[in-house]
């Protein structure tokens, strides 16, 4: 993975001296808070309902262990002892303390992590694949890349002041785990017949208060243009979008009011005059990233493990590898995907302590690696088949061994009103009563794989516009009822969710779930997700099911 430079470090600690100072000018009055709330918010430091929210980078999802084993001392130290990994592989610590934020900086810098840029109207943090370097069917490492794009974007003097925010995904996969056509910038890596890696550009994906997918403008960008032609995307957005109303600063927006071609004929127009100058990164400075990311010493081993499969005379074992275990690239070892669902947990939320003996487990079977994906999911990429029945009793003796990727309770979920001051409603709750419905592993195997997103507002930090089946939380008069959706997808089949009907009271939703499974498995044919179902049979089944008995 990429080690930060000379340059890398002394920036973050210049920046947290920096913010050290503002601290102290706001904790003594010399200062209001409208006045520090930019100063701080540059540092990834929010104020939420109870407390302080530090949101801390993780770039393109990619942890040592060194700092994994760092975010769970100052979740320790400073928070409540656990940490929320969020749908950017962010992670959050909701409990933060404004005399002690320089001190967790600082912390932070000593291993190479902080929060710059994960707030403000800027580039944010790059999202990539988190199988990158491990799974087989990739054109290239797509770290390589998120990394190329962190290093351009990070304190872009002509970028640091945009409409809006700004988010950049990259994969280089025939299946995409990033949800690329939800973001404003989407990067697909391709390679030719010759060999020649190109990007596929898709521009203005975004969820929130008016969801869009992702337009291509272009369908084979030369790899070493890159930079130029995102130079070219930010400023015409940067030149043409509003920013005298908040509901349209976003790039979708602009891409829509513009249309998919005359947008992509701006794009065209503004790279073509960059195209004169040299701002694309040389072979040699990529040369020095690509560097960074070489394969792991992988051992030469058989491509079956006679312990990985007499462990599957445990039928728990069994499930996990069925659901948990994907093929790796490297005959003889696998990739790992750790759930955070646990059923009448947090989503996402991960103990200090499992912080912990997750680090000590990727240190003994994952080359002392360990990813975070937009799931609120942990990925360990590199193990071994014959560790396996030792890795999974280590997960499972902290509570990390839930054997439920893709399946109805591994569902994703914002905090909601339970932290965010953002928030109309909670999100929590409602994935806990609707995990714990669902808590029989066998029932779940039989509905298969189902993808449930949940949001506590219309911001849908909680991807419900994604959502096979979405759920949207609103206020009614001081009520919390629960709007459904059905159909989202933020797979390769890219689809945003269509609105079931009239949002259900809070004590209803579980209930309503039921009601749409039931319909779906009423109505699947041999091997179809409820995806498939509902796209065949559209939506009048499911609404019936729902609402025939509502009040």
């Amino acid at each position: 993975m990429y080690r930060y430079d000379t340059y890398d470090k002394a920036m973050l600690t210049d920046r947290s001296n920096e913010f050290r100072h503002q601290v102290a000018r706001r904790l003594a009055g010399e200062i209001t808070e409208d006045q520090f709330k930019p100063l701080r918010l540059m540092n990834g430091l929010y104020l939420q309902l109870h407390a302080y929210m530090l949101r801390i980078a993780i770039p393109y999802g990619t942890l040592s262990t060194r700092q994994l084993r760092r975010l769970a001392w100052v979740a320790r130290t400073y928070d409540k002892g656990y940490g929320h990994f969020t749908t950017r592989t962010n992670l959050q610590l909701h409990w933060i303390k404004l005399r002690d934020a320089p001190d967790v900086m600082d912390a932070l810098a000593e291993v190479d992590l902080h929060g710059i840029q994960t707030s403000g109207n800027c580039i944010r943090n790059v999202t990539a694949d988190p199988y990158a370097g491990a799974t087989a069917d990739e054109v290239d490492d797509p770290r390589v890349w998120a990394e190329v794009i962190r290093q351009w974007s990070t304190v872009h003097p002509e970028f640091s002041y945009l409409p809006r925010k700004f988010k950049i995904a990259v994969t280089a996969s025939a299946k995409d785990r990033t949800a690329a056509r939800s973001y404003d910038i989407g990067l697909q890596l391709r390679r030719d017949r010759e060999g020649q890696l190109s990007f596929e550009v898709m521009v203005g994906g975004g969820q929130g208060r008016t969801p869009y997918l992702a337009k291509t403008i272009r369908e084979h960008l030369p790899a070493d243009r890159l930079l130029s032609y995102l130079d070219a995307i930010i400023r015409v957005y940067n030149r043409k979008s509003r920013r005298d109303n908040i509901h349209k600063q976003r790039i979708k927006i602009l891409v829509a009011t513009l249309g998919q071609e005359e947008f992509a004929r701006q794009v065209e127009a503004e790279w073509a005059k960059i195209e004169a100058g040299t701002v694309d990164l040389p072979d040699t400075e990529l040369a020095r990233i690509r560097g960074a990311f070489r394969p792991r010493a992988f051992e030469t081993l058989a491509s079956a493990s006679k312990a990985f499969e007499a462990a599957k005379a445990d039928l728990a074992f069994a499930r996990f590898a069925r659901h948990n275990v994907k093929p790796h690239k490297v005959a003889g070892y696998a990739i790992v995907d750790v759930s955070l669902k646990a059923p009448g947990e947090t989503p996402g939320d991960c103990s200090s302590e499992q912080m912990e003996a997750l680090a000590d487990l990727a240190d003994r079977h994952s080359f002392g690696e360990v990813r975070v994906n937009y799931t609120q999911n942990l990925v360990l990429p590199h193990v071994k088949l014959d560790d396996l029945p030792e890795l999974y009793a280590g997960l499972k003796a902290v509570g990390l061994a839930t054997s439920n990727i893709d399946l109805v309770s591994d569902i994703i979920a914002c905090p909601g009103l339970d932290y965010c001051s953002l928030a109309n409603a909670r999100a929590i709750p409602v994935a806990q009563a609707i995990a714990l419905r669902f808590a029989d592993p066998e029932r779940a195997e039989t509905i298969g794989e189902l993808k449930i997103k949940i949001s506590g507002c219309i911001n849908a930090c909680g991807h419900h516009h994604l959502g096979n089946i979405g759920i949207l939380g609103v206020d009614k008069k001081g009520e919390e009822f629960y709007q459904l959706s059905l159909g989202g997808s933020g797979d390769n089949d890219a689809s945003l969710a269509e609105i079931l009907g009239p949002a259900v009271h809070f004590s209803r939703t579980p209930e309503a779930v039921d009601a749409l499974v039931d319909t779906y498995l009423s109505h699947r044919r041999d091997g179809e997700r409820f995806l498939d179902t509902y796209r065949r049979i559209g939506l009048k089944p499911f609404k019936e099911a729902v609402y025939a008995n509502a009040d």
